[in-house]
């Protein structure tokens, strides 16, 4: 396995039940992105800057339904990792509020194996 695959990754876990678009989903998962990245930045920097060096490795999954994505972020948080819910503001798809994404990490790829590995890609 390269060195790449070892690095630091993030997931980005998905509402299944909301039938969300594409566009839609890649826009939640792009807030989930960027607002972990710029917690990682304060609070981890080196690990930032290895995540940022090895590629920004990124993972897409999904889950069921907001019940399995809160679980998700009890056990990524139990485990000290960086995690940010996704509240859609509500202008398309989705009433406001309505929690979309879960963007874990970055963290150490085994931590959030260890926490998303029974999940689905989407």
């Amino acid at each position: 396995m390269s060195r790449e695959h070892d690095g630091p990754s993030m997931a980005l876990v998905v509402r299944k039940d909301l039938k969300l678009s594409a566009g839609k989903v890649a826009v939640q998962c792009s807030h989930a992105a960027v607002s972990c990245a710029l917690v990682a930045r304060k609070q981890e920097p080196r690990l930032m800057e290895r995540w940022r060096t090895n590629g920004g490795r990124k993972i897409c999954l999904v889950t069921d339904d907001l019940e399995s994505l809160k679980q998700i972020m009890i056990d990524a948080k139990s485990a000290g990792l960086i995690t940010h819910l996704v509240k859609d503001a509500g202008h398309t798809e989705v009433p406001s509020g309505t929690i979309t994404v879960l963007g874990i990490g970055p963290a150490p790829k085994g931590s959030i194996d260890g926490i998303t590995g029974k999940l689905k890609p989407y």
